[in-house]
């Protein structure tokens, strides 16, 4: 399997990633239900998201922690639904793709995922 080069490979990555999100039980009530996401606004900027987190691109603009809370606010986002969000996205990457760059994408979202729950937790303890 090849590395993670290019947007390319950041749109399959995250293609896959989504599809497998939309049809969870344990998540997908947060994107399809309380956020309602409108899936052709936010999957390019997931895309751009993740090709500044791993290619350095001034691509993404946006508070990705500030979306996040409202949500929080109508379901409480716990440790197991960042867990899941995490298993979903390391398993879609070694689906895919083996490397340096594939790697960091799961070390990025570890960060993300631990981050994501600390705040929305404490989030919830404030109100």
């Amino acid at each position: 399997m090849k590395d993670i080069q290019n947007r390319i490979d950041i749109e399959l990555l995250v293609d896959g990633f989504y599809r497998k999100v939309q049809k969870d039980d344990k998540i997908s009530i947060f994107f399809n239900e309380i956020a309602q996401v409108k899936w052709n606004e936010h999957l390019p900027k997931m895309f751009d998201f993740w090709e500044c987190l791993l290619f350095g691109k001034t691509t993404y603009k946006g508070n990705p922690m500030q979306v996040h809370f409202p949500i929080n606010e109508t379901k409480a986002m716990e440790k197991e639904h960042f867990e899941r969000w995490l298993k979903l996205w390391t398993e879609t990457i070694k689906e895919n793709f083996s490397g340096k760059i594939a790697d960091l994408a799961i070390y990025k979202a570890q960060n993300i995922a631990n981050l994501m729950s600390y705040k929305m937790e404490n989030a919830r303890k404030v109100n």
